[in-house]
């Protein structure tokens, strides 16, 4: 079964990690998940600094 990975660099997903891992976030079970990737990344991150305040 394939991996689906955003990375953050080019804005493209990937399949089965092909970037450097510093530049990919994942691993997601659809390409769909991953296309929202860095959205659910900023959707947490608003979360957690809503939470800090």
């Amino acid at each position: 079964m394939s991996e689906y990975w955003f990375n953050i660099r080019t804005h493209e997903v990937e399949v089965d990690a092909q970037s450097d891992w510093s530049q990919l976030i994942g691993p997601y079970e659809t390409r769909a998940e991953a296309e929202k990737g860095l959205e659910k990344v900023e959707q947490r991150n608003k979360a957690w600094d809503d939470d800090d305040e």
